[in-house]
């Protein structure tokens, strides 16, 4: 069972950021936006009904100072009733914090993930074929690609190069030529936040979490806050093909944000993004440990890039979107018997953390056993409706 404590939650400095969450309200019946102060959590859903319109403001941390709200109560009593074991409905609990936002992904921007996923595609999905081919991919390609510019004429000669000796892929060619892979990670709404079960599909037999930075954009492409995401997959079904990636990412509670979204400020910026240190911490049932970490710094693409290469002239996204910037961290540390590398186990507790934006804690079971995912748009401007927050 996890427990959430409010040192878990909140980032290092604590309520100096501005914070804003999602909370379900069971009086009102529905999410409410709340303010995370250190005398509290607010709720600001008469100026804000929902945080996709919070994101749309001109300045969207400044707008949410302004508005002083109404007090919920404390963090620590909704999070002690956040994850669903012994959950009492008729108080508050934490949701992910977005609502209308896509879900969208950037995948294979760390070397380190490119070729795994390259390795993933020659295993075709078997994981006892996979520290072979990993050998062979580095002889060919090597391990350190990090100062490879994407789309730059010594990546089009690598490119060459590798056609030629028949060791091209697709993940490559996002990887290192000049269009970004970017894809709808889930849908609108789906997203569970912390404390929350997260998802893998029941057949799936070779999978592993994905710690990354998520960032919050608004329909004008501006990048208005940061948080934290597992970007669950399915190792074996992409590995098979790379048409099963639906498949492979998008099943119930298989996307996982949170704890909260910091705002950018006076005191974090994209820079601070940049500079992150994403940790990753699996523990299971049968003792298992795992810990690992990506540094942002070591992206093949600068955050501004993949946003500019989402939104556009091309593509618009009329409530903005949250874009999950990638892994660096691919787990090879074998769980079982050697050379089968990691997968999940019922009940495995996944830690995301960094400094500046806390901690996503989840438990990993199968899709059709976590809670179903039932409140959708329809029910959300249904509930605001019924609030008479929508002008």
């Amino acid at each position: 069972m996890i427990t959430l404590s409010v040192q878990d939650v909140l980032p290092e400095d604590g309520t100096k950021g501005t914070l804003v969450g999602r909370v379900f309200l069971p009086r009102v019946g529905g999410p409410a936006v709340v303010a995370v102060r250190a005398d509290g959590v607010f709720d600001v859903s008469t100026a804000f009904p929902t945080v996709s319109a919070l994101c749309e403001a001109d300045q969207p941390a400044q707008a949410l100072r302004a508005v002083k709200g109404e007090r919920i109560g404390d963090l620590a009593d909704i999070l002690a009733n956040t994850p669903p074991d012994g959950r009492d409905h008729q108080k508050p609990w934490l949701l992910a914090p977005l609502d209308l936002q896509v879900l969208k992904a950037a995948g294979v921007t760390f070397a380190i993930s490119m070729l795994e996923r390259v390795i993933e595609e020659r295993a075709r999905g078997n994981p006892a074929s996979a520290e072979a081919i990993r050998k062979e991919v580095v002889r060919l390609v090597g391990d350190d690609l990090t100062k490879l510019k994407p789309g730059s004429e010594e990546a089009m000669r690598l490119k060459q190069v590798l056609i030629e000796q028949n060791a091209w892929s697709q993940y490559l060619e996002v990887g290192i030529g000049p269009d970004a892979e970017v894809f709808t990670k889930a849908p609108v709404m789906s997203a569970v936040g912390t404390g929350m079960d997260a998802g893998l599909h029941p057949k799936s037999t070779w999978n592993n979490p994905e710690p990354e930075v998520v960032l919050a954009v608004s329909s004008k492409g501006a990048i208005v806050g940061a948080t934290l995401g597992n970007d669950v997959n399915l190792r074996d079904f992409e590995g098979r093909s790379a048409l099963l990636l639906s498949k492979a990412k998008d099943n119930n509670a298989s996307c996982a944000v949170g704890p909260l979204l910091r705002l950018f400020d006076d005191g974090f910026s994209l820079d601070d993004v940049r500079r992150m240190e994403v940790g990753l911490n699996v523990k299971g049932a049968d003792g298992f440990m795992l810990d690992g970490h990506s540094s942002i710094g070591k992206i093949s693409r600068d955050p501004t890039d993949l946003v500019a290469q989402t939104v556009g002239a091309v593509h618009q996204y009329p409530d903005g979107f949250a874009l999950f910037l990638g892994t660096m961290f691919a787990p090879v540390k074998d769980r079982d018997a050697p050379g089968q590398g990691f997968t999940h186990k019922r009940d495995d507790i996944v830690t995301i953390a960094a400094p500046q934006l806390g901690k996503l804690v989840n438990r990993m079971r199968t899709s059709d056993a976590c809670e179903p995912w039932t409140f959708g748009i329809a029910a959300l401007m249904k509930n605001l409706a019924q609030r008479k927050l929508l002008g």
